[in-house]
C-alpha cells in the first residue's frame, strides 16, 4: 500500500507528488526564463532538460547562427551552479582544461611547493564550443571527465564538482581543419541533438527582438543541492519489463549478424548501438515521464528519445551514405516496424528471436 499521493517503483521507494511537481515547476521556471532570450527550440530545451536531470551529457549540432552557444549559456545562468565556456582550437592543449601542477616558493617556509591548478573543467557546467575543431588528445582528457567526473594530473587524480554537466558543441558544415569525434568517443554523450533552422514566425521574432535593445533579467531558478535531488527523483521511477524489452527491442535491431535483424539494418549499417544506449533510453524515458506529469515510463517515452539516443551511435556504410540516408531515416524505420503493444511483441517470431539471443 503507498498512501495517498504517492506511488511505488516496485523497490519500495515512493514517488511523492510533491516531488513530481517540484521537478515539473523546476522544468517551467527553467523554461521561462530561457524565453526571455531563446526563441522557439522548444525540443532541443527539453532534450537539454532532460539530459540534465537524468545526469548525462549532450552533443549539440547545427550550422551557425542557430544560438547554440547562447542556449547553454543561458541554461547556466538560469542554474545557481559555476559556469565555464572552453572555446576548442587547434592548439589546445588538455592540460588547458584540466589544470596543472606548478611549483611555487611558500614565502614561510621558504621551501618550495607543488600546487595544482584547476582548469576550466572544475565547474559544474561545461560549454565545450566546437568540440570537433580540437585534436584527438584534448577530446580525450575532456571524454575521460565526462566518464570518471575526475581528471588524473601525473599521478594524482581530482575529483570534478558534483554536478558536472557537459554540453558541447559541433558544426556539421565546415570539415577542412577539423578533428570528428570517433563512435567511441560520442557514446558518451546520453544525447546528440539536433538544432535546426526556426520557423518562420520564430524567425520574424528573432530579427524584432535582437535588431531592439534588450534587457533580459535572468535569474537562477536552481540550486547544486536541489539538482542533485531531482537527478535521485528520476531514478525512482518505475518501469515495466515491458518497456524494458521495447528499448532492447529498438537497439538489438542495429546490431549487425545478430538474430532478428531486419534485412535493411544488414544493408544499411555496419555497426550498431551498445548497452549504454538502452540504459538511456529507459533513464531519459523516465525523466521524461515526470516532467509530462506521469509516474512511470511508457513506449511513447522511449520512442520520443530513441533519435537523440541512438543517432550518433548508429555507423552507416559507405552506399548508404552516398545515398543521402541518414541514421534518423534509420531509427524512423526501427520505430514502423517494432510493435509497441506488449502481446504483438511478445508473438512476433523475429523478436522472439532477438528475446532469445
Amino acid at each position: 500500500m503507498t498512501s495517498a499521493g504517492a506511488s511505488s517503483n516496485g523497490d519500495g521507494l515512493k514517488i511523492d507528488s510533491a516531488a513530481i511537481a517540484k521537478l515539473r515547476g523546476a522544468r517551467e521556471r527553467i523554461v521561462s526564463q530561457l524565453s526571455q532570450v531563446i526563441v522557439g527550440q522548444q525540443q532541443v530545451i527539453e532534450e537539454l532538460l532532460i539530459s540534465l536531470f537524468s545526469r548525462g551529457h549532450c552533443l549539440l549540432e547545427g550550422v551557425p547562427g542557430l544560438a547554440k552557444t547562447l542556449m547553454i549559456s543561458t541554461l547556466a545562468r538560469t542554474l545557481n551552479l559555476t559556469f565555464s565556456r572552453i572555446q576548442f582550437t587547434p592548439d589546445l592543449m588538455p592540460a588547458d582544461i584540466t589544470g596543472t601542477e606548478i611549483i611555487e616558493e611558500n614565502r614561510t617556509t621558504g621551501g618550495r611547493e607543488r600546487r595544482f591548478l584547476e582548469g576550466p573543467l572544475f565547474s559544474h557546467v561545461v560549454l565545450a564550443d566546437e568540440i570537433n575543431r580540437t585534436p584527438p588528445k584534448t577530446q580525450s582528457a575532456l571524454l575521460e571527465a565526462m566518464q570518471e567526473r575526475q581528471v588524473t594530473v601525473g599521478r594524482v587524480r581530482h575529483p570534478l564538482s558534483d554536478p558536472f554537466f557537459v554540453l558541447a558543441t559541433q558544426n556539421p558544415i565546415e570539415q577542412e581543419g577539423t578533428y570528428p569525434l570517433p563512435e567511441a568517443q560520442q557514446d558518451r554523450f546520453m544525447f546528440k541533438v539536433f538544432v535546426r533552422y526556426p520557423s518562420f514566425d520564430e524567425e520574424f521574432e528573432v530579427a524584432r527582438r535582437t535588431t531592439a535593445v534588450q534587457s533580459d533579467t535572468i535569474q537562477p531558478v536552481l540550486s547544486g543541492p536541489e539538482i542533485l535531488e531531482l537527478q535521485k527523483i528520476v531514478r525512482t521511477v518505475p518501469v515495466t519489463d515491458h518497456v524494458i524489452r521495447f528499448a532492447l527491442s529498438l537497439v538489438r535491431q542495429t546490431r549487425v549478424g545478430s538474430p532478428g535483424v531486419p534485412d535493411f539494418v544488414s544493408d544499411m549499417l555496419v555497426w550498431g548501438a551498445g548497452p549504454r544506449a538502452v540504459q538511456h533510453l529507459i533513464l531519459g524515458g523516465k525523466a521524461r515521464a515526470l516532467l509530462h506529469g506521469r509516474t512511470h515510463v511508457s513506449t511513447d517515452d522511449v520512442q520520443a528519445l530513441a533519435k537523440p539516443v541512438l543517432r550518433h551511435r548508429l555507423v552507416v556504410n559507405f552506399a548508404t551514405e552516398s545515398e543521402g540516408v541518414t541514421t534518423d531515416d534509420i531509427i524512423d524505420r526501427l520505430l514502423a516496424n517494432t510493435p509497441s503493444k506488449e502481446d504483438e511483441l511478445s508473438r512476433d517470431a523475429r523478436f522472439q528471436k532477438i528475446f532469445a539471443s
